[in-house]
């Protein structure tokens, strides 16, 4: 009994220095950056977490792309949403920024599955605001509610304005105008990420079906920068002062769940080297492989 009591101890020291290794080292890599960094990460196999901030609030960006997509499959499968549904391409709808919709021929018409990957694939706003007109953002907020995540709601459409904004119940909020799009946090992210994991929203065949959606997404600049031979399910999103990634990365360790939110840069830089990315990209790194 003794020398068992002694390995417990002993491992549970070790488990200690590593955990305690791992955020020295994500701290040193980060002294020195002008912005605030935020990350949750857990090992859905093992179990082990890392936070930093994880439980602070963030803006979303377009990360907040999957719970509206998440909301889309819920309806479908309880028969508010059909997939097939035609929904028409106005020029009231077309916003700039990310995607393709916004060049394509007014009047065109697509189905809601379509519109989905372009939301998430190509980060597309336009489709993005066309999901919330059919489906509304407060859909997605009492979704996530019912999910029990305190933090993550949709504010508004994508650059709307007017009765065009979709401005939603939490984001005529005085209070919450500052989060733009919307707002969630890390460890709020990965809860949604693991739920994909385990098969356990809405079904297993539909929670497949957004993780192999999600690794179709292009945007490989941060979370799955240097990943090599490795396959990621993951969205980002960008502000001229935010860079922000939530995935799972399928690692030799077992899938880890990650969401990291860079903010408060203080220069716009839409380049791919964008120092928020690089940040992203060296973080991940060390959580796969020491999480």
């Amino acid at each position: 009994m003794r020398l068992n009591c002694a390995v417990i101890a002993a491992l549970v020291c070790a488990c200690a220095v590593r955990a305690d290794s791992l955020d020295e080292v994500i701290k040193a890599k980060i002294a020195g950056f002008r912005g605030h960094v935020s990350l949750y990460a857990k090992n859905l196999n093992s179990g082990a977490v890392y936070s930093l901030a994880g439980d602070e609030p963030v803006r979303t960006a377009s990360t907040i792309k999957l719970p509206i997509m998440i909301e889309c499959f819920s309806e479908a499968a309880e028969g508010k949403l059909d997939f097939g549904e035609m929904i028409p391409l106005s020029l009231e709808e077309k916003v700039p920024g990310s995607g393709i919709l916004q060049d394509l021929s007014t009047g065109d018409r697509f189905p809601v599955r379509d519109l989905i990957m372009l939301m998430i694939v190509l980060s597309d706003n336009t489709a993005t605001n066309l999901i919330l007109d059919r489906i509304s953002g407060d859909a997605v907020n009492a979704r996530m509610v019912k999910l029990g995540l305190v933090h993550t709601r949709v504010m508004r459409k994508i650059l709307g304005k007017g009765v065009a904004a979709g401005i939603t119940a939490e984001g005529a909020k005085p209070e919450n105008k500052k989060w733009g799009l919307g707002r969630s946090n890390p460890q709020e992210m990965v809860t949604l990420l693991e739920k994909l994991d385990r098969g356990e929203l809405v079904s297993k065949t539909a929670s497949a079906d957004m993780l192999e959606i999600l690794k179709k997404q292009r945007d490989h600049d941060g979370l799955a920068r240097d990943v090599k031979d490795v396959k990621v399910a993951n969205k980002s999103g960008a502000l001229d002062a935010l860079r922000s990634d939530v995935g799972i990365v399928y690692s030799k360790h077992g899938p880890i769940a990650i969401a990291i939110t860079v903010d408060g840069m203080p220069e716009p830089d839409w380049s791919p080297d964008n120092l928020g990315h690089l940040v992203i990209s060296a973080i991940s790194e060390l959580l796969i492989e020491r999480l």
